[in-house]
């Protein structure tokens, strides 16, 4: 919920929405980091069950990933690829993207690009576990009741 509610793919907001947005930051935590790894892993099989390999649900993959070291680093939720890769610098991503891009959903990995790909897969998944462990983010939500009192105002209006 938290990538939606940062999107900057949203169409119309309201006062409430900008409120929920200040009031969400207090509600990261490092827990957030077991909602990346089972993304991940979802995301994961999809792309390995599919032959030939897809390369959209591998740039999910590498998204959902990143966003959570990210995540874990700076507590500030950046689901968008290319920036974060402006973070990361992994030089296969821009190839993946424009792979994506030229080809529609169809783009296809050949069986020697997937064996780097889970080598790549496997390492982001410990940089994931090493974020999640050096963070600084706390460990409950400080925001309970500041998202009790915007529900309530909320439901009260309506």
């Amino acid at each position: 919920m938290l990538e939606q509610l940062y999107s900057p793919l949203i169409l119309k907001t309201t006062p409430e929405y900008q409120e929920l947005k200040v009031i969400s930051k207090d509600c990261i935590t490092r827990h957030h980091s077991h909602h990346y790894f089972g993304f991940a892993a979802t995301q994961w099989k999809i792309f390995e069950k599919e032959q030939p390999h897809r390369v959209k649900p591998l740039l999910y993959t590498y998204r959902v990933l990143l966003t959570g070291i990210y995540l874990m680093q700076t507590g500030i939720v950046e689901a968008n690829l290319i920036k974060l890769n402006d973070n990361f610098k992994l030089p296969y991503i821009p190839d993946l993207i424009a792979q994506k891009l030229a080809d529609v959903e169809k783009s296809t990995l050949s069986n020697v690009d997937a064996v780097f790909h889970h080598r790549e897969y496997e390492r982001l998944r410990e940089c994931l576990q090493e974020a999640y462990e050096a963070s600084t983010l706390p460990e409950a939500p400080a925001a309970k009741s500041a998202l009790h009192n915007l529900l309530i105002r909320l439901r009260i209006r309506s």
